[in-house]
């Protein structure tokens, strides 16, 4: 049974804290949704690389991938870097993927941005801290 692919694509980071993250935002996601292959993938300073995270697909059946930035905002890494390392023109959102002897879509999601969920976390951080007076 064929499934999806979702790469996680973390900046990476020399705290390991922050590698941790990314990965337990990926087991989360893969418990959450069993219908979805997910691996995860970092800029620099972890591994593994968003290119090897791409290519550990191939031992994998699926029929698309979404690659799925975890950043806040736009910057060179989500308008340059990443779409360069997975195959893409700058501003493009969608391109194949070569995998065991056929092609897949690949599409790749914006980052976050200003998302009311991401509003309420930060609520739920602030009055924790508030909790702290």
């Amino acid at each position: 049974m064929t499934k999806t692919g979702i790469l996680l694509v973390g900046h990476g980071s020399k705290k390991a804290y922050n590698k941790d993250l990314i990965t337990k935002t990926a087991e989360i996601i893969a418990q959450k949704h069993p219908e979805f292959i997910v691996r995860c993938g970092f800029m620099e300073f972890n591994e593994p690389t968003i290119r090897e995270s791409l290519d550990s697909f191939r031992q994998e059946d699926v029929d698309s991938i979404a690659v799925v930035p975890l950043f806040l905002a736009r910057g060179v890494h989500i308008d340059e870097d990443i779409p360069g390392i997975i195959g893409l023109a700058p501003g493009q959102k969608r391109g194949i993927f070569a995998l065991n002897g056929k092609e897949v879509p690949l599409v790749y999601a914006d980052p976050i941005g200003p998302n009311p969920l991401l509003a309420d976390l930060m609520m739920e951080n602030a009055r924790a801290a508030l909790d702290l007076i």
